[in-house]
């Protein structure tokens, strides 16, 4: 089966910047790039449809746009439309069973608020079966590199460096799908990996059970040694990637919020469980509080 990277369009601008993210992600795969939007008949079309053209012919025009302008980007890259008369959280479920990677756009509110998920971004996340990546509005390729002397795009210089790849690594329930991945991102760009623990002291944190408080120090030293035990052996496995381990007594979405800043893309879990009768999947609260407050593209890994 051909290797893919599929992306939802729409006629929105994220959904075209996550279209041309998923390209150059494709291209450094060296997979193939799946387009696919999806449309509905209605009684009375939505307001974004022209009085005089039919809602499947503006869906076919959605598409064409964007195959038009990420062909014109990305000269040579295999590229596959598909335009489907369905839901698209079931569409894009059942093209994500079959890729590599699923990459959403999610309207962005600026550089402080960050995204807001909709709903059927946040049903696919919350339910993929394979990595989503969720892509701001205006996020470009010069977004992926670090800035270029003399303010030259990374256009004019390919050559330059990427963006660091931050991993939100939790050592009591470490998972070798997440950690892979950011690794692998990070090689695929030649990046670094900045790899993020943050953790909080329980009011009552004793050893073994005694009366007796963790002194501060040796709690951070466990921590430490618990980061660098979980990534040996990808270090290992990857040894041409640098690794800068961080290790910080503080709440797990803020520290991850504040090193999304400068960062190419954001690394974080989402625990596949059984959930309640009538209680659909969720991804977690510092994924959430990620996806809505990270200046960055975040990729949502789902892991046992």
């Amino acid at each position: 089966m051909q290797r893919h990277v599929t992306v939802g369009v729409d006629e929105s601008t994220e959904s075209l910047a996550a279209a041309h993210w998923a390209a150059r992600e494709a291209r450094r795969r060296g997979a193939e790039l799946r387009l696919v939007h999806t449309w509905a008949w209605h009684p009375r079309p939505p307001a974004s449809v022209p009085a005089d053209v039919s809602e499947r012919r503006w869906a076919e025009q959605t598409l064409d746009r964007a195959v038009v302008s990420v062909r014109s980007a990305h000269p040579g890259l295999r590229l596959v439309d598909r335009l489907v008369a369905d839901s698209p959280v079931d569409t894009l479920l059942e093209e994500a069973g079959k890729a590599e990677l699923l990459v959403l756009g999610s309207r962005g509110l600026g550089a402080v608020t960050g995204f807001v998920v909709g709903s059927v971004s946040q049903r696919l996340v919350a339910r993929s079966p394979s990595p989503v990546v969720l892509v701001r509005a205006r996020q470009a390729l010069a977004d992926e590199h670090l800035p270029a002397p003399d303010g030259i795009s990374p256009e004019e210089i390919p050559q330059t460096p990427y963006r660091d790849v931050v991993l939100g690594l939790d050592t009591s329930r470490p998972c070798d799908e997440l950690v892979e991945f950011a690794f692998a991102a990070a090689a695929r760009r030649d990046a670094g990996l900045r790899v993020l623990h943050a953790y909080r002291v329980p009011a009552a944190h004793t050893v073994d059970d005694t009366s007796t408080p963790t002194p501060a120090p040796e709690l951070l030293a466990a921590r430490e040694r618990a980061v660098v035990a979980t990534l040996r052996p990808w270090c290992d496995k990857f040894p041409g990637v640098p690794v800068v381990e961080s290790v910080v007594r503080e709440r797990a979405a803020t520290a991850l919020v504040q090193a999304a800043t400068g960062a190419g893309l954001v690394v974080v879990g989402r625990r596949i469980r059984d959930t309640p009768l009538g209680i659909g999947p969720h991804v977690g609260p510092v994924t959430h509080a990620v996806l809505h407050h990270a200046g960055c593209p975040v990729a949502v890994v789902p892991h046992p």
